[in-house]
């Protein structure tokens, strides 16, 4: 077959001439540590998910992207074809049962992937979208470890690693699939991508080829061509949905993707912690209009922990008014809601933009205890809560503007994260301080922080002083601010108490 006979999808396959019609294709989601690096997560034990038989394709096939979306994207990998039954094999025995090797590209739609919660069936499993060959490598042969998987698109070179590099070496995987899985001669197991996977856009071709440096040992370049699909996804079936967290998983990273870099994390240090849990929100907001900052505080919530009090770092989930079909497309599966719920980490506060709208729940107990288990140090709504005894029985404080029994979809579509918001009148951006109390909660800049945390430490002392001569009987003329002889009385006392610090 020449480069120009390329063959559709559609056609299908009735077998495929390396491994026939293999009982089921099991893919791996992590294992190279240049991929492990990208992703910014580092797998305890190996973790799969299957891809329909029908996905499989050979070389010189197209691949459709689905009309609509833009994040296609390969990856190049070592796929095994097993060659006997395995159930409960052991580690050192896991390689003896691959009968051979051979090039595979596990394409996928990013855009689909809010509709597969976590399966990866739609965004993974359409027609064409595992391609193997085009010759199989004897694994008998071969030196596992060896073996050496690189990627071409358009001619280009950009994957290139050895699975010497693995996480997971691939006898272990085939022992580790095989204690609850019986694997049968013919099914194929994918090992893996390293860095360098990214998006193809129609026109652009992919080759993909497996062997073994310095010996014949090569599987010859597995070539597939993209193509824009003709057919729509009708209105019944999730539509493709692209944010930017998709983009910057498709293309690798945020820069690849053409997205501004995150701003770095600002750390609440033990100091800092200490010493905002010593002011209130009342006397940090004085500090803050005192600096010119007159709209940082989200107005309307209320905290459901009385007497906690709320610090942390913003993370934030946008909500867009209900709308029926965006709710198809955006409201199932593994939604942006969800997907900002299972980023949090510790000392994370998810600031909710909800519009004000109470009619509507927009956190009940399930999520709440996602974000405590996750570690998060807190949740701030201006829209409601549904379970709210339920989710005030939690560890973890939400502020928000009150109980209601609606679910998401009767007034919001979760639509975005990790952006710029707007909740309870003010401006949260990720990374800002959240602090809250009883008296409400505040969003401070973090390049502020330092400047208004200490002038509100020296206020409180002030007010504590000034609390006690009113106390003992004094009248607050004078005293409430303080001014002249009052003013010159808590200097002197305030100069006494500071340490000598001379040598």
């Amino acid at each position: 077959m020449t480069h120009d006979d390329v063959r559709s999808p559609t056609e299908g396959l009735a077998r495929h001439p390396l491994v026939g019609r293999p009982g089921k294709v099991i893919a791996l989601h992590l294992n190279y540590p240049s991929r492990i690096a990208q992703r910014g997560r580092t797998p305890a034990k190996p973790s799969y998910f299957l891809k329909p038989v029908t996905s499989l394709a050979v070389t010189d096939q197209t691949v459709e992207r689905p009309p609509g979306a833009e994040l296609l994207a390969f990856e190049g990998e070592i796929a095994l074809v097993i060659g006997k039954t395995a159930r409960r094999v052991a580690r050192e025995d896991g390689w003896s049962y691959v009968s051979a090797v051979t090039a595979a590209n596990d394409l996928g739609v990013y855009d689909l992937r809010a509709a597969d919660k976590g399966s990866n069936l739609r965004s993974k499993g359409g027609d064409g979208y595992t391609p193997l060959g085009p010759e199989a490598l004897p694994a008998a042969e071969v030196d596992p470890a060896a073996l050496r998987v690189r990627t071409w698109v358009n001619g280009e070179l950009v994957q290139d690693d050895s699975a010497g590099t693995v996480a997971f070496p691939f006898g272990e995987l085939i022992a580790d699939l095989s204690q609850l899985i019986t694997l049968e001669p013919g099914d194929v197991v994918l090992t893996g991508t390293p860095a360098g996977s990214s998006v193809v856009v129609p026109g652009d071709v992919v080759e993909v080829e497996v062997d073994v440096p310095g010996t014949e040992h090569r599987t010859g370049r597995l070539r597939t061509t993209v193509v824009e699909g003709a057919v729509p996804l009708p209105d019944f079936s999730a539509q493709p949905a692209a944010d930017d967290h998709q983009r910057a998983e498709a293309w690798g990273s945020r820069e690849a993707a053409g997205l501004a870099a995150e701003p770095a994390a600002f750390e609440l240090t033990d100091e800092l912690m200490v010493k905002l849990q010593k002011v209130s929100v009342a006397t940090l907001s004085s500090q803050l209009r005192k600096h010119g900052y007159n709209q940082l505080s989200i107005d309307g919530v209320r905290t459901n922990h009385p007497g906690r009090k709320l610090i942390g770092r913003a993370r934030t989930l946008r909500f867009v008014p209900a709308r029926e079909d965006l709710f198809r497309s955006h409201g199932g599966g593994y939604n942006a809601q969800k997907r900002a719920f299972d980023a949090l980490g510790p000392g994370d506060v998810l600031v909710v933009e909800a519009r004000g709208e109470r009619g509507s729940g927009t956190v009940g107990d399930i999520l709440a205890l996602r974000a405590q288990v996750r570690g998060a140090a807190g949740i701030v709504t201006d829209g409601g809560v549904r379970d709210w005894n339920a989710v005030a029985a939690l560890d973890i404080p939400t502020f928000s503007g009150g109980p209601h029994p609606a679910v998401l979809g009767r007034r919001h579509v979760p639509w975005d994260s990790d952006i710029t918001v707007a909740c309870g009148g003010a401006t949260v951006q990720p990374g800002d301080l959240i602090v809250g109390d009883d008296d409400g909660v505040l969003v401070i800049p973090p390049a502020l922080l330092a400047e208004v945390l200490d002038a509100a430490i020296e206020q409180e002392a002030e007010e504590e002083w000034i609390a006690a001569r009113v106390a003992e009987g004094a009248a607050v003329d004078g005293l409430y601010p303080l001014t002249g002889d009052w003013r010159k009385q808590y200097d002197a006392e305030r100069n006494t108490d500071q340490p000598n610090t001379d040598a």
